[in-house]
């Protein structure tokens, strides 16, 4: 074999592998159909323009639109105010980002309900704390207006961290049945196993202030219908 012969056939070797290495594996590519997959199963509960198939119930807070945001601001003297879905929902993953004032409590309700009976309306269920205080209870679960704090975060010192003030943060709940878990930027915050809501709104809090205009703002708030066990 002649030496250029011999080159040649080095250099198809060497490209052959270079080749082989920049192929996606089979688990690669299983892997990004199942992220695709999962994106494109989520739907959007804002629209970025205005607040169609919302409604705000209990105070006086306001809610606006702003660059693709939906911006709650304290009102002085308003109870606890709630901008909530039109619809109900059961099983799901809900995912959303938050940016809050420092000297702000907030939440978002979950399975939650608003009935004449119900202290006239009173907006009452699980909610997702949003706490930008020392406490730092940001990802823990409470039960508005009943029962109180059902899964604080005393025992979680990493989740106790994973909330960043000044910031946006990412939030993800999932609820299945009797279960309930929380993360703050993909930090694992509380799991909770409970029976009293199965289905009800989802609603934004702002929170009874002293101060006038302190601010929360919410962003791409979607979410994923999961079944629900015939069981």
């Amino acid at each position: 074999m002649k030496k250029s012969e011999i080159i040649l056939s080095v250099l198809l070797i060497v490209l052959a592998l270079l080749v082989s290495c920049n192929q996606p594996s089979q688990k690669d590519e299983n892997q990004s159909e199942e992220q695709t997959k999962e994106e494109n199963t989520f739907i959007n509960l804002f629209n970025g323009t205005d607040l169609t198939g919302w409604e705000q119930k209990n105070g006086t807070a306001l809610y606006e639109v702003v660059d693709n945001m939906i911006v709650g601001s304290t009102v002085k003297g308003s109870p606890n105010s709630f901008l909530c879905t039109v619809d109900d929902y059961s099983d799901f993953i809900l995912e959303f980002e938050v940016k809050v004032d420092t000297n702000l409590n907030s939440g978002v309700q979950i399975r939650s309900h608003s009935t004449p009976e119900y202290k006239d309306g009173r907006v009452h269920g699980y909610q997702i704390e949003i706490d930008p205080s020392p406490r730092a209870y940001s990802g823990g679960i409470y039960d508005e207006a009943r029962r109180g704090w059902l899964k604080n975060l005393e025992d979680n010192e990493e989740g106790r961290n994973a909330f960043r003030n000044g910031e946006w943060n990412h939030y993800r709940i999932e609820a299945r049945g009797y279960s309930l878990k929380s993360w703050v930027n993909d930090v694992p915050t509380a799991e909770l196993i409970d029976s009293t809501d199965s289905s009800g709104f989802i609603g934004l809090q702002v929170h009874s202030a002293p101060v006038e205009g302190l601010k929360v703002k919410w962003r791409n708030i979607r979410i994923k219908i999961l079944p629900q066990d015939k069981d």
